[in-house]
């Protein structure tokens, strides 16, 4: 459909501190470990909390000018830590690359940049969910119906998205199931290796998380790797 699931947040796995510094990934210009009110926990629906994502300002394409963690809602909407449903950076008015990161999807970034003022009244919105935002890089994106997706299965957290071979990602649910019982599951975690983010680690049957691995390189190329389209 076109909202995600919220599974996370309803099972009360969601951190109230961002997991991106302890995941290795270092802010520019943000303060490290923000946290966020319980509360904004507590609402259902299209604006429940899905998880925590990094949105990244690229003065050029590969020069940050500044990143924080925000949290994404079920419709895809990104929003400040402090509730606010808008994000605000404090950099200069100018041209930005917008770049939205989450920890087992492939991020992506805007192909152009977007003109960004201090003006507290005039905000700019870039919807990547949308065919006519253009994104850098060959197939960053992924489509669901009519709505443009972040790239699941990234179990390593690597950057890329790979099925078979030496550093795949469906190694690391099967172990962490147990190799010789793959039938097994590992519930209630917060884990990149939880690749649809229900809280379940599962490698067979039903919702399992090995299948979404297998999709976004293509299920008739399995040998297929599929790599973040961030320079």
């Amino acid at each position: 459909g076109t909202v995600m699931t919220d599974a996370l947040r309803a099972a009360n796995l969601l951190p109230t501190t961002e997991p991106y510094t302890a995941a290795g990934y270092a802010f520019v210009g943000a303060t490290p470990g923000a946290s966020i009110a319980p509360v904004l926990l507590s609402v259902t629906g299209n604006d429940a909390i899905v998880d925590w994502v990094v949105v990244e300002l690229r003065s050029n394409t590969t020069t940050i000018s500044w990143s924080k963690p925000a949290l994404i809602q079920a419709d895809g909407d990104v929003m400040d830590t402090d509730g606010d449903t808008y994000l605000n950076f404090p950099v200069p008015a100018g041209s930005y690359y917008v770049v939205l990161r989450h920890r087992n999807h492939l991020g992506v970034m805007t192909g152009l940049p977007k003109a960004l003022t201090v003006d507290p009244f005039t905000t700019a919105t870039v919807d990547l969910r949308s065919s006519s935002t253009t994104t850098y890089g060959t197939n960053a994106r992924v489509q669901k119906g009519t709505v443009w997706c972040l790239p699941a299965g990234d179990a390593t957290g690597n950057g890329a998205i790979k099925y078979t071979g030496s550093g795949n990602d469906r190694d690391p649910i099967l172990l962490a199931v147990g190799s010789t019982t793959p039938n097994a599951t590992v519930p209630n975690v917060y884990d990149r290796r939880d690749t649809n983010l229900d809280g379940v680690i599962k490698y067979t049957g039903s919702a399992n998380d090995r299948d979404i691995i297998l999709t976004n390189v293509g299920s008739t190329t399995p040998n297929n790797t599929r790599t973040q389209q961030l320079p």
